[in-house]
């Protein structure tokens, strides 16, 4: 009973963990796919107007055979009303516009739609609905070119406002996955061509409505009361367009004003210290996040996602009593469980808003991770993404130095780092950064998970085998073979240039990299020349049986976790073939 009841747990624990990070963000992001959804197969539909008025018609019948579908449509308008209602409350919520122009363009865009999108609304939507008016295309494209010229630029308006509109937030969701650097020419291309030729259709069906419109037979059908209306209703839909219009400019003034109310009660409610731990101390208004604080008094600040709570490299750790400090998020929580910490010191700082002075400091250096930050190069800005880390060191190392010359001690470090580099290399995986006689290696920069956990495999059987000759290169001069300890382990973790002006580096940090340090150094107290995390073992594809398993307790982490251990690595090549004649 408790193994079948296990599963259930198990996912019980997902559902909950994928519930903690959902905010409205994440709401936002959903209401707008489904609006972007919208837009797409609208723009397409218009692009139809290229081939022909009849291949406008065919498409049109199956837009709306698709959009008016209860189930649908509920969903569309739902979101569309979701969607308008987050970006108000953005305005308000907002403090600071300082993360880039293309942010406060992308909520001024928004925000623009509604109020020059209602009079079509209302025309073509509620018009059907209370009179049961028939504006397809012909009727729409008779207004734009014949009867009301003028409307056709604040129609061509909107669809570019709402298409730069979406396709800005598609840009900020998909700048950080790891494909996107790939995707990115097709996505600019497709950015461009839709709209082109949406707009190129609805000239080319504007031309051929004006030349049907000489036809007296298409006007008697296209442009009769059934379809456009009278013209008392015509003035009940305008007025109607007046009273939402107003209704919304008063809404969104209203929210400035909300906005003005709120900085004033702010600068009443009194000001707290934000003390960075280097010196620098800020007086800021209660009700700020650390973020926004540091981005009103020009402090730089890591935000690889510009403060959405999609990445963790504003983090911070809270100096001092933290018991004060406001709770957790849940989507705050959720993030911060993602990357492997659950200490309460440690907070993102586009979520915490303290109400009392703070001591922290930056846990990652802001010249390369901030929002605001150009890169020549955009794969060196920081990114989020899935890789496997090894860290790999020689042992004894000290008392080699104690018995040698510094240079025939430089020479035997050297020969070693460059057998492990050329192993990870052959494997498939980076030779990333040279610690005194260790190495960290990365592999998944250009890979899948699964191709990344096989390929560190592997370099840790390369590493024995080159090791091994490098031992008999060096066996006159070695009173003990060269051994060696691997820690690998697989997770989240920030890529990116970290240092300081011209002395940058990149590499990944991340609880990820830090466990598989903690693994190497285990190696020497369960006498193994590798211990793998079963992370690493189980996205790999080896067999439950295939290394003996351990429970241990990693410094830093609350709870134990299964590592598998590897008395001598050079099994591993093994492993990892009969695995891939397995899959074969």
């Amino acid at each position: 009973m408790n193994h079948m009841a296990s599963p259930s747990r198990e996912h019980l624990q997902d559902l909950q963990d994928l519930a903690r990070g959902v905010g409205l963000r994440q709401i936002r992001l959903v209401t707008g796919a489904i609006m972007f959804a919208y837009l797409i197969s609208h723009f397409l539909n218009h692009a139809l107007g290229n081939i022909s008025t009849e291949a406008l018609a065919i498409g049109v019948y199956y837009h709306t055979e698709f959009w008016q579908f209860l189930p649908v449509a509920i969903t569309f308008y739902s979101a569309c009303l979701v969607h308008t209602a987050l970006g108000i409350w953005a305005l308000y919520q907002r403090r600071e516009f300082h993360w880039k122009t293309i942010e406060p363009l992308q909520l001024t865009l928004g925000l623009s739609v509604p109020m020059l999108i209602v009079a079509h609304v209302v025309g073509v939507r509620l018009g059907q609905t209370l009179y049961g008016q028939e504006k397809l295309y012909p009727q729409e494209l008779y207004t734009f070119f014949i009867s009301s010229p003028n409307r056709l630029w604040l129609m061509l308006a909107v669809l570019v406002i709402a298409w730069v509109h979406g396709c800005i937030g598609l840009y900020f969701w998909l700048r950080l996955r790891p494909f996107f650097t790939r995707a990115a020419p097709y996505l600019l291309a497709a950015a461009v061509l839709i709209p082109t030729l949406a707009m190129l259709g609805i000239y080319q069906g504007g031309r051929a409505t004006m030349e049907d419109y000489q036809d007296p037979d298409w006007r008697r059908e296209e442009l009769s009361v059934q379809k456009l209306g009278t013209a008392a209703q015509a003035t009940t839909l305008e007025k109607i367009t007046d009273r939402l219009t107003i209704g919304y400019l008063g809404l969104l003034g209203l929210v400035l004003l909300a906005r003005g109310a709120r900085a004033l009660l702010e600068r009443r409610g009194g000001m707290i210290a934000l003390s960075y731990g280097n010196g620098r101390t800020l007086r800021v208004p209660k009700g700020l996040s650390v973020l926004e604080a540091s981005l009103r008094y020009n402090v730089p600040h890591a935000s690889v996602c510009g403060g959405r709570a999609r990445c963790s490299t504003c983090r911070i750790r809270i100096i001092g009593d933290h018991a004060a400090l406001p709770e957790p998020s849940p989507r705050e929580a959720f993030v911060l469980h993602r990357v492997g910490t659950d200490d309460p010191s440690i907070r993102l700082a586009c979520q915490l808003r303290p109400t009392s002075d703070l001591n922290f400091f930056q846990l990652f250096l802001p010249h390369t991770m901030s929002a605001n930050a150009h890169a020549t190069n955009p794969t060196r800005v920081g990114q989020e993404r899935y890789l496997v880390s090894m860290f790999v060191d020689m042992r004894g190392s000290t008392q080699l130095a104690e018995k040698r010359l510094p240079f025939d001690t430089v020479f035997i470090v050297n020969r070693f780092l460059g057998a492990v580099s050329q192993a990870v290399l052959e494997a498939g995986g980076r030779p990333n950064q040279f610690i005194g006689d260790g190495m960290l290696a990365l592999f998944g920069l250009t890979t899948e998970r699964q191709v990344a956990c096989r390929q560190a495999l592997r370099a840790a059987a390369l590493i024995a085998a080159n090791i091994d000759e490098l031992n008999q290169f060096l066996s006159h001069d070695l009173r003990e073979p060269i051994r060696f300890g691997i820690g690998i382990h697989g997770g989240e973790v920030i890529v990116g240039d970290i240092g300081y002006r011209d002395h940058m580096v990149f590499t990944a940090l991340g609880d990820a990299v830090n466990v598989a340090a903690r693994l190497q150094d285990m190696t020497k107290a369960l006498a193994c020349e590798a211990v793998i995390s079963d992370e690493v073992r189980v996205t790999a594809g080896l067999a439950d049986d295939a290394l003996p398993a351990q429970e241990v307790a990693i410094r830093g982490r609350n709870e134990p976790m299964t590592v598998r251990t590897v008395e001598a690595t050079r099994i591993l090549a093994a492993l990892v073939d009969d695995h891939r004649a397995v899959a074969a």
